[in-house]
């Protein structure tokens, strides 16, 4: 039983195919294609009115250099949202619970704005490995916490987002499997717990947005150090 708890985070496969590319590629095919026209339908309208007041916010403490990356982020951000929100209906798969798919986000993305930085700005790059006014005898140790620090966003980004939605939804199926072995012999309590499940539902679909704009929010702010 509680191996069984972690089958759905198994990458799912037919006839030898594994089908974890047609879920990453089927949130692109949900969202309205923006048309040329003057008046759109209400859903492309808020769908870009959406995007809009997020990359606004998100590139306003960036400089000219760094509005660049508006299309990249707000793309992955719309991207991370909706896949995350399609795991939590029955029977999916989310994609975003596997780690090395997460990695794969972060590790180029955060590379990235650390060439960025070396390219532009090499002393100021380097200079944020070592605050101003560090005694002498702490300059070594300090720049190797400093590097180490440096070294461990990009794991921290993809664990981030892979710990907090895999913890969700084992939660979500831990507390669904005691509703129904609880409905038969006590259908009180187990109203209660399916009150407590549909309340954590509505949790994680909190978290499945929190996340992902986490997620897009410290790479932006890692961008802002480096241009």
């Amino acid at each position: 039983m509680t191996m069984s708890f972690f089958d759905q985070f198994a990458s799912p496969s037919y006839l030898g195919i594994p089908l974890i590319a047609v879920a990453i590629a089927l949130p692109w095919v949900l969202y309205p294609t923006p048309s040329s026209r003057w008046v759109n339908n209400r859903l492309v309208t808020l769908q870009g009115w959406l995007i809009n007041r997020f990359t606004n916010q998100l590139m306003l403490p960036l400089n000219v250099g760094g509005h660049k990356w508006a299309l990249l982020l707000a793309s992955l951000m719309v991207f991370l949202i909706t896949i995350n929100m399609l795991g939590l209906l029955p029977y999916t798969f989310t994609p975003t619970t596997q780690l090395s798919l997460n990695m794969g986000f972060a590790v180029p993305l955060w590379l990235a704005t650390v060439i960025i930085g070396m390219r532009n700005q090499p002393t100021v790059a380097l200079g944020h490995l070592l605050p101003e006014g560090t005694p002498i005898p702490l300059i070594p140790v300090l720049i190797i916490i400093e590097t180490i620090s440096l070294f461990i966003r990009p794991l921290a980004l993809g664990v981030r987002l892979t710990a907090n939605l895999t913890a969700g939804h084992l939660l979500i199926q831990l507390i669904a499997t005691a509703v129904f072995v609880l409905l038969p012999t006590m259908p009180t309590v187990a109203i209660l717990t399916a009150t407590v499940l549909f309340l954590l539902t509505l949790l994680e679909v909190a978290v499945a947005m929190i996340q992902a704009y986490v997620f897009v929010l410290l790479l932006s702010l890692y961008l802002q150090e480096n241009v």
